[in-house]
């Protein structure tokens, strides 16, 4: 069968092949990408705003990235979320959704909101984890959230109200999804103790994903809020990103809103999006099983201009965690973990680990400007790996914690585009092939 669609496949590359002269010829841009790398428009949001360049004399030209959630930006809302209790998250999820920063009560009532759904359906655990765990935990994610469809009595009603309470209820029931997803992986696969924690009223999202997957449960404030900050840094990211577009796309036809989500979680897997995070940890693993530890400058260099000569890990060229789409100067999720990261490495005895990542993003940056002519930053994803390998999160969960991060963003592109767009998304592509006539089989 392998032999015979290989074959199939091969000949078919005579009737299939598009020149890449005919993109330009119809202007048809790569990817929904301008000529300068900047995105197509498909839209308007008044949700987040990514800013990583400015236009000078009607010249894109590189500049400091910003981040913004409703018009204020991400600096300002990890410098100011409460010091008193471990919520941030929360309070940016209602910051997105509703528009407005909520007040004591407010904040109150919408985490209340979302307590009263944290625990999954009665079966559910029993059902849908441990007699059937996954060996992958995103793609068990986008079988669980699709499986709570059918606790739904109104799961196709696709109001904003109704989208609204369910992506909360969703969104509320990740942290026990994730945990349980990996637990029950661990124990079937890799016959590791089965360790399962009901998840706690009392704690806030952060705080019950670190309860729910530890042995001991047993979690330090400073990581708590950690992860907390990772949250929020993760939470949106502008209605374009592959993920958030994918589920705009996707409820544009009129689905639900569990099928949206599955789709985005589908997106997300992917190690050019959601997945980047685990290609720089392998990247960085190779990296350091190579040359150690080092504060020699030219031996990093010198194995930097391998990777992007390809003669080094994955030979793509590509030296992962560094560069972004739309930021240049620099990434302000980047900056913020590096905020953070300094404590937690004191704390977790790891100083000097983190100097050798910044000296390999120092180090990145001038071997990129030297071969590319180009400056780059690092990326969110270039610390998140290593904050979540100092908190002894598992990389199988780097990428669901992304998900359980990011599904308030794409609830709440997903509300925008219900209640001011409503059109179902339909683009357009040219056919550039012949026009041709059925030939008879015999004739064959």
């Amino acid at each position: 069968m392998i032999d015979a669609l290989h074959t199939f496949y091969q000949k078919s590359k005579q009737y299939s092949d598009i020149p890449n002269e005919l993109f330009h010829k119809y202007n048809v841009k790569k990817g929904l990408r301008n000529d300068d790398g900047t995105g197509v428009r498909v839209g308007l949001t008044r949700i987040a705003d990514v800013v990583g360049y400015k236009y000078v004399d009607e010249v894109k030209t590189d500049d400091e990235g910003e981040l913004y959630y409703r018009g204020i930006e991400l600096r300002d809302i990890i410098a100011n979320i409460s010091k008193n209790q471990v919520c941030g998250y929360e309070e940016t999820c209602f910051l997105l959704l509703f528009g407005y920063l909520p007040n004591r009560e407010e904040l109150q009532d919408f985490c209340k909101i979302l307590k009263d759904h944290y625990e999954l359906p009665d079966d559910f655990l029993e059902t849908k984890f441990l007699h059937m765990p996954g060996k992958n935990i995103m793609n068990r994610l986008q079988q669980a959230v699709l499986a709570l469809y059918d606790y739904d009595d109104a799961a196709d009603d696709i109001s904003v109200e109704n989208t609204l309470e369910q992506g909360l209820n969703i969104l509320a029931k990740l942290p026990s999804i994730i945990c349980y997803a990996y637990q029950s992986k661990m124990h079937r696969y890799n016959k590791k103790s089965l360790v399962i924690h009901p998840v706690q009223q009392k704690l806030s999202i952060a705080e019950n994903i670190l309860y729910m997957l530890r042995k001991d449960h047993r979690f330090s404030e400073l990581e708590a809020r950690i992860l907390d900050m990772m949250l929020i840094v993760h939470a949106d990211h502008g209605g374009g990103n592959n993920s958030t577009f994918t589920n705009v796309v996707i409820s544009s036809t009129g689905t639900d809103i569990y099928s949206s989500i599955v789709g985005a979680i589908g997106s997300m897997k992917g190690p050019r999006h959601g997945g980047a995070n685990l290609k720089v940890s392998s990247m960085m693993k190779e990296v350091i099983r190579e040359i150690g530890y080092t504060d020699n400058d030219v031996e990093i260099k010198a194995l930097l201009y391998r990777i992007l000569n390809k003669e080094f890990y994955d030979c793509s060229g590509l030296i992962y965690g560094m560069g972004h789409a739309i930021y240049t100067l620099s990434d302000p999720r980047s900056e913020v973990l590096q905020g953070y990261i300094e404590k937690l490495a004191e704390s977790k005895h790891k100083s000097n680990e983190y100097e050798f990542y910044q000296r390999f993003e120092r180090c990145a940056k001038e071997v990129i400007w030297d071969v590319k002519g180009i400056h780059v930053s690092s990326n969110v994803d270039f610390y998140s790996g290593f904050v979540y390998e100092m908190m002894g999160i598992p990389e199988d969960l780097y990428t669901p914690l992304f998900v359980t991060a990011r599904t308030v963003g794409w609830l709440a592109h997903n509300i925008e585009n219900k209640a001011y767009d409503g059109r179902i998304m339909r683009p357009a592509t040219k056919y550039v092939g012949a026009v041709k006539e059925y030939v008879k089989m015999e004739e064959r």
